[in-house]
């Protein structure tokens, strides 16, 4: 088990690295009455302060906020996943579903539109944001019910899709995504601050960018519908809404160039980059040959998992080594199983592990939550790869159904943190003896 201790050392000093409490301080700096919000000055004495947000890090992200500024808020309103809330004094916070939004998730935008509203010409809002916004905050655009669009994101995810095209989507069924936040507050100066959850740390795809420029389209939104085989399943209102947009009959998301935008900085603090580089550091000091691959977690888990195998198996360099992988895979989902996609990837991995083979991978999602589930993911090692045959449990049989939560629950390789407060992408951690 002391692999496993390791693995998870690993782990929790990368979560420590990217939580909001170790980053907005770097940002948010007040000297008196004068905030120093990124690359701005806020005479806080003379102008009011607003904060809003949402994401699986937001209820972090506004305590320490909270901590730093104090009285000078104004108001707050932010939107958190269930189970993630933490206490504050100032900023309310309302929880919701994830990763296909609820009734709360449309009360928590209509709550953050009313805050908007408010505002007053020179206002400051700091408007928070992590990964899993997209569905605690969600609108309904005119003729499109809530079910329809919790429909339409179900076959999205359990399509393979990947994030951006995910979030395309999102933006053209919404009228506050992509950019629309910021006609709420068209005269406010806004200050986004950002811990990424998206490969490439791109803004317009972080919590479908509700504060900046969007260069997707209806035609790309519908394009990505067909691409996954939807338009004929998707519901009609759904459908219809796209087509339109494509006709010009519905604004299109904010584009560059908009006057909006000159209101509008964004800052991001914190990323899987930061949570890879403290890994690093951590499996450095246990003593291990450290090899860190950035952006390397992409595509089908089934495939990722089978090219990590594979390359640790043939490493014949110093050991004990580790291998430190950071993204975000997908999963068609095809059985009626529970699990996601880092215990698909644990799941997958077992396949390609023989039971005398030391590796030991953990696989694991910084949120603290990997799919609906209550685990951060899941160990493949020679305990579970043991545990199975003598339970004559098949793996192959578990990845056919999409249930490695229940594989793993039999083989004792289940990680399970609770949440961690904050968000950037997922973890896979090889450790060579």
């Amino acid at each position: 088990m002391q692999y496993r201790n390791h693995a998870k050392e690993i782990y929790a000093a990368a979560v420590a690295a990217v939580q909001p409490s170790a980053l907005l301080p770097q940002y948010l700096q007040l000297n008196g009455n004068v905030l120093k919000a990124g690359n701005n000055s806020i005479a806080l004495a003379e102008n009011n302060l607003y904060v809003i947000g949402a994401g699986k890090a937001a209820a972090a992200m506004a305590q320490t906020t909270e901590q730093l500024l104090g009285h000078f808020i104004q108001s707050g309103f932010i939107s958190t996943k269930y189970k993630h809330a933490a206490p504050l004094q100032i900023i309310q916070c309302t929880e919701a579903a994830h990763p296909v939004p609820d009734e709360n998730s449309i009360k928590a935008m209509q709550q953050t539109i009313a805050l908007l509203q408010q505002t007053k010409p020179g206002d400051h809002i700091l408007c928070l944001l992590s990964g899993g916004a997209s569905a605690l905050w969600a609108d309904t655009p005119a003729g499109i019910a809530l079910a329809e669009l919790q429909q339409t994101f179900q076959l999205l995810l359990n399509s393979g899709a990947d994030i951006a095209e995910m979030n395309c989507v999102r933006k053209h069924v919404s009228n506050s995504k992509g950019g629309q936040l910021l006609r709420y507050a068209p005269h406010a100066h806004w200050h986004t601050f950002i811990i990424s959850d998206v490969p490439g740390n791109n803004l317009e795809t972080i919590a479908s960018g509700p504060t900046t420029t969007d260069p997707t389209s209806f035609t790309d939104a519908w394009n990505i519908i067909q691409h996954y085989q939807l338009e004929k399943i998707i519901p009609a209102s759904v459908a219809q809404h796209l087509q339109k947009g494509i006709d010009g009959s519905i604004a299109e998301t904010i584009k560059h160039g908009d006057a909006l935008l000159q209101q509008a900085q964004h800052y991001i603090i914190g990323s899987n980059e930061t949570a890879l580089q403290a890994a690093a550091h951590k499996a450095t000091a246990l003593g291990y040959t450290v090899f860190t691959f950035p952006a390397s977690l992409q595509g089908e888990a089934a495939d990722t998992a089978a090219s990590i195998v594979q390359q640790a198996t043939a490493y014949n360099g110093i050991r004990p080594a580790c291998f430190i992988y950071g993204g975000e895979t997908t999963v068609t989902v095809t059985g009626k199983g529970k699990g996601g996609r880092n215990q698909q990837l644990a799941l997958c991995a077992t396949q390609h592990i023989q039971a005398n083979n030391p590796i030991t991978l953990l696989a694991a999602g910084t949120d603290g939550t990997d799919g609906p589930t209550d685990a951060a993911g899941a160990f493949a090692d020679n305990v579970v790869v043991q545990q199975a045959l003598q339970q004559q449990l098949h793996p192959a049989h578990f990845v056919e159904q999409n249930d490695a939560y229940t594989f793993f629950q039999q083989t004792d390789g289940l990680f399970i943190t609770g949440a961690t407060q904050t968000n950037v992408m997922d973890l896979v951690i090889v450790l060579l003896p």
